[in-house]
């Protein structure tokens, strides 16, 4: 698979650019001034620990970038970095998907940054990429994410019980998507035109109560 070229995408004042060795510090920075915020939302090592090493996660998402599987950015608000959103698990072919994740700092959150950063790399991987499907995974409990993708108007697919290590602990996460046809005009254009369907993201009751309760051995 060819290496992905990470685009640098700008709408206003935010900018998602590529990740650089040289954001260690200053995204460190940030991670821990957010600790409190960010910390039920991170991914950990099952019987590992979750310590902060901003290079080796960059060594990371840049091998995956020059691999073809990931387009890595950072978010910068006037400038400032402010996040990450990560596009990840691109894969071409019959299958022609990929995933996004994100986080942003507490003090810009409700400034419309991400749902913007994820409408910009939603239209790339539709445009530039021309990949089929695009999802997005997040935990029931949290709320700003879960608005989101309800403001994107992306669609609820199902409960994905202990799917991932977050918190040290496997963790529920509901899963939302959007293919291509869904958005010939563009996601981004679709939520700022007041046309996103954000009933589209409604999860049912059953799923809800579902990941409300722990689930057992043996249970299906």
């Amino acid at each position: 698979m060819p290496a992905a070229s990470v685009p640098t995408l700008v709408d206003g004042s935010l900018t998602l650019r590529p990740i650089r060795a040289r954001d260690a510090r200053p995204l460190e920075r940030v991670l821990l001034e957010n600790r409190g915020w960010l910390r039920r939302w991170e991914a950990t090592y099952p019987g590992g620990g979750s310590v902060i090493d901003t290079r080796a996660s960059i060594r990371n998402l840049t091998a995956h970038a020059r691999a073809g599987t990931a387009l890595p950015f950072v978010l910068e608000w006037e400038g400032e970095l402010v996040g990450q959103l990560n596009v990840s698990s691109i894969t071409h072919g019959s299958l022609s998907s990929a995933s996004i994740g994100y986080w942003v700092a507490k003090s810009m959150a409700g400034r419309g940054i991400t749902p913007t950063a994820v409408a910009l790399a939603t239209d790339y991987c539709f445009r530039a990429m021309r990949l089929h499907r695009v999802e997005i995974c997040i935990r029931p409990e949290n709320g700003p994410s879960l608005r989101v993708v309800e403001k994107l108007g992306f669609r609820y697919e199902g409960l994905r019980r202990r799917f991932i290590h977050i918190d040290g602990d496997w963790r529920d996460h509901f899963s939302f998507a959007l293919v291509a046809e869904e958005v010939p005009e563009g996601v981004l254009r679709r939520w700022r035109e007041g046309r996103a369907p954000s009933a589209a993201a409604m999860v049912p009751a059953a799923d809800r109560e579902a990941a409300a309760t722990p689930l057992r051995v043996g249970d299906r």
